[in-house]
């Protein structure tokens, strides 16, 4: 399907329906992604803590997924004013916010260092999910996806020339930040609300099936040397490969496709509406 003649490039949003994010992040390979890079970012100090003593995921266990999901949904499939005003409302948020960490220092929450690495973990989160599940993504594809990604680590305050734009710099930063990374007592509080969140009524009950699936399969995602920070048993790799893809066909195949919410219109939908079926998402539009 074509493009239309005329169209406001402001209503195309960031990335728009010719780049790879815009094709990624529509895939339910994504869940896996989100929840892994959770399971990263608590292997940072500083930035665990800045969760654990600022948010309520206790409190509101589904929460924080969904909040990251809608920011991450609007910054890709809305429009320019759209991102802008999400981004200005998390930039306000951050910079009012501070932390302790072990030693009883006090930081800032919007320390550019941190929202480095909560942004590289999720970028590198997101783009391993998909690559596990199935998604066909080329190197070629990786790199571009990085270098996309800088447009969104501005809108959080970051300076896009400093943040990895290639799978190779990524795997720089990632060497690099390592020797800061370990397991903490608020690393094990994550890894423990990540396989069993305190949800109550009907959802407890999805919860047994959630944890050895879902919950556990996203932290079998992670790579090998994050495992080992953690010291808990993954799923073989294989069996993670093949389960990642199992769950990935079953909810392409589910009508209206797999939603944390059934009232809340999936961001990618509402971007097809406001531009046409030309823009929906898909691996054949792959540049």
């Amino acid at each position: 399907m074509s493009t239309p003649a005329l169209i406001d490039s402001a209503d195309l949003g960031l990335f728009g329906p010719d780049s790879v994010t815009w094709q990624v992040h529509a895939d339910p390979s994504m869940w896996f992604g989100g929840i892994r890079s959770l399971y990263l970012q608590a292997l940072h100090p500083r930035a665990v803590a800045g969760v654990v003593q600022n948010s309520d995921f206790q409190a509101d266990p589904l929460g924080r997924l969904v909040r990251t999901a809608t920011f991450v949904g609007i910054t890709t499939y809305g429009t320019l004013e759209q991102a802008d005003q999400a981004a200005r409302r998390v930039r306000q948020v951050h910079r009012s916010l501070r932390a302790r960490d072990e030693a009883g220092v006090q930081f800032r929450i919007d320390d550019p260092e941190l929202l480095l690495w909560v942004h590289c973990a999720e970028a590198a989160s997101f783009l391993s999910g998909a690559r596990r599940a199935g998604f066909p993504l080329t190197r070629e594809h990786a790199d571009r996806y990085f270098d996309e990604q800088r447009t969104a680590a501005a809108l959080v305050g970051l300076d896009p020339d400093e943040v990895p734009g290639s799978v190779d710099e990524m795997t720089g930063y990632l060497r690099n930040v390592y020797p800061t990374l370990r397991r903490t007592e608020n690393t094990d509080l994550i890894y423990n609300f990540l396989h069993r969140p305190p949800v109550q009524g009907l959802l407890a009950v999805g919860v047994r099936l959630y944890e050895p699936t879902i919950g556990h399969l996203s932290y079998s995602l992670l790579p090998g040397w994050a495992r080992r920070l953690y010291g808990r048993r993954a799923y073989p790799d294989s069996v993670t490969t093949v389960a990642v893809r199992a769950f990935r066909r079953a909810a392409l195949a589910l009508p209206g496709g797999f939603r944390i919410s059934r009232t809340l219109e999936p961001a990618p939908v509402a971007a097809v509406r406001r531009l046409g079926e030309w823009a929906t998402p898909s691996p054949r539009r792959l540049p």
